[in-house]
């Protein structure tokens, strides 16, 4: 049983599994601080735009995951791909999606 459950994680893609408690801690932490130098403490713009829910309302994740790991060409927002996965990418923007 415990190792068809582990062969069973294993091969779930890396976008299946929510990043576990410490790391959560760890981007929630990378998000207020880094990511809050230009887009605000707070989240609600700065030098780079708003990352509350409303603002990102009408974005498609695919979209917000890609800015995220690749940065945006032209702007301030650099590659954040060193540092993430996609899965936790993903869970970011799930997490700025609840934000008010």
């Amino acid at each position: 049983m415990f190792k068809a459950l582990l062969l069973l994680l294993f091969s779930l893609p890396c976008w299946a599994a929510p990043p576990y408690m410490a790391r959560q801690q760890a981007l929630n932490h990378l998000l207020k601080n880094d990511c809050g130098a230009c887009h605000g403490l707070t989240l609600q713009g700065g030098m780079g735009p708003s990352l509350l829910a409303d603002a990102l309302n009408g974005k498609p994740d695919d979209f917000l995951v890609d800015t995220i790991l690749n940065g945006r060409k032209g702007t301030a927002m650099p590659p954040w791909k060193p540092f993430m996965n996609e899965a936790e990418a993903r869970w970011l923007v799930q997490e700025l999606r609840k934000s008010r």
